[in-house]
């Protein structure tokens, strides 16, 4: 689709000249090479970004040090700045939608729900801000202490560093640093550097809303420049979410200092014989298929019961060679570009490897650029790179399973332990699954992919550890501190 048949609200976004550092409260430059950043469907250049040089992380980190020593404003003022934040974010929705289209790729339905939800993480980060407390400690039930009171804290941890993804430049970035600040917590980001414009662009919207000097920094580069801040023994808590493999390495340079990990993931969704498929087909294309399949919990496996893989087969087949793909400023397209070209050259090398090994191609096509057509393939197995690592694009592989039991067997036999999704009527396979099924969320009559924001999130295995959900990661990022007290 060219731009000249686009209206004036999907014209590309507009360039800008660079993503800066947020260094104690100043925007400034970084001090190395510029990274292009670029849009995903064009492949021409949006904006630059320079990393930070060793010195300007040492730097960052001090101030944040410095800034949470100071103290952070009381929890209902924290919560207004939440509050505020959200509806700035709200008033410049088109242009985060905008700047996702370009520098992520995603669809107006991607970027829109990304916007949507990042609104409500924020505000029910603020309502975590002005609850959060401890517990009364029943001192007075121990022997020997009457007249004695106890109570418990929560009080934040000083300097949070937050590793954001690509895949969700906005809402996870919002889930990372609107709990930690709920929590009176200094946060440094640093965003993935193939979507950094979203990320300043929130921060630029926490800075309007009053966030103090300090407390927010952004931090852009790779690999060294997280090393380097990780290193650094003010940062008390790191908040990641990536590859496993970058995790592990993340946990061993943390040593007794804690993380948050939601790590890579192998997602499997059930579909048992008695499931209402008029139900469950459209969840499992939205599951597979949002963000071009580039999300921890998109359904790569769906395990099929063998009594109804041909009417599954046929039925998914057709709705997946329905979906239009392409250009992401095209309000119909449903699957747009991965996050670069290299990345699209090695799902379509993953698919053709699974076809000369026996798959069968039900739906897909040629590559385009950093396009992978929706993809989906029958007659998958373990050996395949498809059904055995995390392929991360728009494809859905079919597998056929005779008892529920052996269904939970396949999920549980991988390193991985995310979510995953099993559409049934049946209470006793709901919890069956329920109790058995080694991962971090079990959704029943929705896809591995269902999430809500309030809820718990995280995985187990190799999927990581920790949980995010504002209330649940306000607590991952504060210490429980007793404080008791005696009569004089």
């Amino acid at each position: 689709m060219s731009d000249t048949n686009l209206n004036k609200d999907q014209l590309p976004f507009q360039p800008r000249l660079e993503c800066r550092l947020l260094l104690d409260g100043q925007w400034v430059d970084g001090e190395g090479d510029p990274l292009p950043v670029l849009d995903k469907y064009r492949l021409t250049p949006v904006t630059v970004v320079r990393p930070a040089g060793p010195e300007q992380v040492a730097h960052m980190a001090g101030a944040a040090h410095d800034a949470f020593r100071k103290g952070a404003p009381g929890p209902y003022e924290r919560g207004a700045i939440l509050d505020r934040t959200a509806l700035l974010v709200e008033e410049r929705a088109r242009d985060f939608v905008r700047a996702m289209q370009a520098e992520a790729g995603f669809t107006h339905s991607d970027a829109s729900g990304e916007v949507r939800r990042c609104i409500q993480t924020l505000k029910l980060a603020a309502e975590e801000a002005r609850r959060l407390t401890g517990e009364m400690v029943p001192l007075e039930g121990a022997p020997g202490q009457a007249g004695r009171l106890a109570f418990t804290l929560r009080v934040p941890l000083g300097v949070v560093a937050a590793i954001t993804p690509f895949n969700s430049p906005l809402n996870t970035v919002t889930h990372k640093i609107a709990p930690a600040f709920a929590a009176g917590n200094a946060v440094i980001l640093k965003p993935a550097t193939s979507t950094p414009i979203t990320a300043c662009m929130l921060a630029e919207a926490m800075i309007d809303a009053g966030m103090p000097r300090g407390f927010l920094s952004v931090l852009h580069g790779g690999g060294r420049v997280a090393q380097a801040l990780i290193a650094d023994p003010r940062v008390r808590f790191v908040a990641f979410t990536g590859s496993t493999e970058v995790g592990r390495s993340i946990q061993n340079a943390a040593g007794l200092r804690r993380t948050q990990m939601e790590l890579g993931s192998i997602a499997f969704t059930i579909l048992c014989d008695d499931a209402n498929l008029d139900n469950a087909l459209p969840k499992v294309i939205n599951a597979g298929y949002r963000k071009a399949g580039q999300v921890c919990t998109s359904v790569q496996i769906l395990l099929v019961h063998q009594s109804i893989i041909g009417t599954v087969t046929e039925r998914l087949a057709a709705m997946v060679r329905a979906l239009k793909y392409g250009d992401p400023l095209d309000e119909k397209t449903v699957v747009g570009p991965l996050i670069s070209e290299a990345e699209a050259k090695r799902v379509e090398a993953w698919i053709e490897e699974a076809v000369a090994r026996g798959a069968i191609l039900l739906a897909g096509g040629p590559r385009h650029g950093a396009v992978v057509p929706p993809t989906l393939l029958g007659n998958i197995d373990s050996g395949m790179k498809v059904g055995c690592s995390e392929i991360f694009g728009p494809v859905v592989c079919l597998a056929p399973f005779a008892t529920v039991a052996e269904a939970i067997d396949r999920v549980n036999a991988t390193p991985y332990g995310l979510a995953t999704g099993i559409f049934t009527n049946r209470l006793q396979d709901a919890l069956l699954a329920a109790r058995r099924l080694e991962v971090g969320g079990v959704h029943v009559n929705e896809t591995s992919s269902s999430r809500v924001d309030m809820m718990p999130y995280g995985g187990s295995k190799d999927s990581g550890f920790g949980r995010e959900g504002p209330r649940y990661a306000i607590h991952e990022m504060t210490e429980e501190r007793i404080v008791s007290i005696s009569a004089g």
